[in-house]
């Protein structure tokens, strides 16, 4: 009989993490197939730093009151303690409008309104689980690729006849495209393309013989606007930061035993 390795105690300032809660926690975990202990590192470092945070939170008499996350849904005492300590404990890095301007002027090709393009499509449908149909309809699309190179006059006739979208009755044209209106694939193409250009891709909905017809690249954004973005994501960052090192600094002057509560890189 093979026998499972034993995993190592995990404990908290001489508190045990039950292997029953990490087994169970470790459903919340994706590990790549075959490495099942990568789930079980997680699920115990995540519930190290959980009891490491309560602890604190009971060493400070941090009365939480829980809160309702949604209609109906509420939090556990725990996470309002949780909740009450990092609020009480973390005081992110605030950021400088002249910080965040110069991030702004570094790229500001990140802060562009949406481009627009005029295209058009041929879609041999397929949903991605049929494989042989996906594979047909790529056979398909690549039959048909030769011809539109040679002779691009032929792409409404062949939408006609080959397209499974509506748009075939305008020779595949669909019109002015902006961020948001197909599927992030379709919008990746076309990012890819230049004008005039033909290509083969593939979205969720199948394959699609697509030709780029024009593109307006958007303007760079005025700071004034991407000002509220650019604060939200420093917060963000700031915030995550500033929790990491206040749980390594808990971890450090205390006793964690079975698992590296060191932050994460």
């Amino acid at each position: 009989m093979e026998m499972k390795p034993l995993l190592p105690p995990v404990t908290v300032n001489g508190v045990s993490i039950d292997p029953a809660l990490i087994a169970a926690e470790a459903q919340n975990h994706p590990a790549p197939k075959g490495k099942p202990g990568l789930a079980w590192k997680a699920a115990a470092r995540a519930l190290a730093i959980r009891e490491l945070l309560l602890q604190e939170a009971r060493r400070r008499d941090i009365r939480a009151a829980p809160q309702e996350l949604s209609p109906g849904q509420w939090e556990t005492e725990d996470e309002a303690m949780i909740r009450d300590l990092l609020d009480e404990a973390i005081t992110p890095e605030p950021a400088s409008e002249s910080d965040l301007r110069a991030i702004y002027l570094a790229h500001p090709d990140r802060f562009r309104a949406p481009s627009l393009y005029e295209a058009a499509h041929i879609l041999f449908a397929a949903a991605p689980e049929d494989r042989s149909t996906r594979d047909a309809a790529k056979a398909r699309a690549k039959a048909i690729l030769p011809e539109l190179l040679q002779n691009p006059r032929r792409f409404a006739d062949l939408a006609v006849e080959h397209s499974a979208c509506s748009s075939k009755t305008s020779g595949g044209v669909l019109g002015q495209l902006s961020s948001g209106d197909t599927v992030p694939e379709f919008e990746a193409a076309l990012a890819g393309m230049d004008e005039g250009e033909i290509t083969i891709a593939e979205t969720r909905y199948g394959v699609h013989v697509i030709r780029l017809d024009a593109r307006a690249k958007g303007d760079v954004l005025p700071f004034e606007a991407v000002l509220p973005y650019l604060q939200e994501a420093h917060d963000k960052a700031a915030w995550a930061r500033a929790s990491r090192n206040f749980i390594a600094k808990l971890a450090s002057s205390g006793q964690i035993v079975g698992i590296d509560l060191a932050p994460e890189a």
